[in-house]
């Protein structure tokens, strides 16, 4: 072999050993620090669906956390829809691995309190139900978002 061949292979092998290095480092930096994350833009709140009526008189006024991190938290309900997730903005802050930054909607329509998806990856139970489309909730029937379970009450 020519020189010119032994010291082009030497140069591509060292190449390929950097390239190595690198993409360790950048792995080990991954696993210490997370993944680089884009600026966060603001996004837009999700539409309500129709909100005509307050709930009933005799229905529930409060939200309540029976479990998960936030146990004992209380809510009173208002006329306002509660947005729950792990964003800042949300009406109850979940600090849960398992929910979404804007995981779920709670709101009034037609004197009942209405649950909503909201598109979260884990999804949100009604009992032991996945709920799919907005969903009527009964009071007392928990409501499961990642470790988090949440109840309607008077």
């Amino acid at each position: 072999m020519s020189e010119l061949t032994l010291l082009l292979i030497r140069l591509a092998f060292l190449a390929v050993l950097w390239f190595f290095v690198i993409a360790a480092v950048g792995v080990i930096r991954t696993d210490l620090f997370g993944p680089r994350t884009a600026p966060a833009t603001p996004r837009k709140p999700p539409k309500p669906t129709k909100q005509t009526a307050k709930p009933k008189k005799g229905g529930p006024r409060q939200l309540i956390v029976i479990a998960g991190p936030l146990q004992g938290t209380v809510i009173d309900l208002t006329e306002t829809p509660i947005t729950i997730g792990r964003a800042t903005d949300a009406t109850l802050v979940l600090s849960d691995d398992y929910a979404s930054s804007r995981h779920a909607r709670l709101f009034p329509q037609d004197g009942q309190w209405i649950v909503e998806d909201l598109g979260s990856t884990n999804g949100t139970y009604l009992d032991r139900s996945k709920v799919s489309r907005p969903t009527p909730v009964p009071l007392g029937v928990p409501i499961r978002i990642g470790k988090t379970v949440i109840e309607l009450r008077k």
